[in-house]
């Protein structure tokens, strides 16, 4: 990302990445141990806004609806594989209902975050934004599971937020410092 995308996409979402809720994120585990659902949240985030800009689409509201798609603020490890299907299902709509506790949300935005799991859900999407976040999401987390990753993501450390080698044990935080 150029810094000047860089710069571009902060102003579209600074102030979700102030609140709190939204860095409690930081504390759950995402796909792959010492890899927070914060930071999966910013990547989709990141590709998302990069593709729909590609195309002339709302940039914007893709960003600001794939950082809050995963706002459901419980870690889905802790489930446990019968668990795992009803979070598959069910995280959508809490991650929703969080969403429009804290902010407004445009339709687009509510979209994004309701079908971000189609087709394992039935909630199909209304806009186009809504498919570009979707996919973004299956490539990010696919990568993650395989730990195909860049090793340097440009995550944002919003003021009030700790480093994220302070939120994972010692044995995770050289996952964070490769090359």
């Amino acid at each position: 990302m150029t810094l000047s995308q860089k710069n571009h996409w902060l102003d579209c979402v600074s102030d979700l990445l102030a609140d709190e809720a939204v860095r409690s994120m930081d504390a759950f585990p995402q796909h792959r141990t010492g890899f927070s659902c914060y930071r999966h949240c910013i990547w989709v985030s990141q590709i998302s806004f990069r593709l729909c800009g590609a195309l002339g689409w709302n940039a914007r509201e893709a960003a600001r609806g794939a950082l809050l798609h995963d706002l459901y603020l419980y870690n889905w490890m802790d489930r446990g594989l019968p668990g795992l299907w009803r979070h598959l299902l069910d995280h959508p709509a809490q991650a929703l209902e969080n969403a429009k506790a804290r902010f407004p949300l445009t339709d687009r935005e509510a979209d994004i975050i309701r079908s971000h799991m189609f087709p394992i859900s039935t909630v199909r999407h209304h806009y186009r934004e809504s498919v570009i976040v979707e996919l973004s999401d299956k490539f990010c987390a696919l990568s993650e599971t395989l730990g195909l990753f860049p090793r340097r993501l440009d995550f944002p450390q919003p003021s009030g937020h700790s480093a994220p080698n302070a939120v994972y044990p010692a044995e995770n935080r050289a996952y964070f410092s490769h090359p």
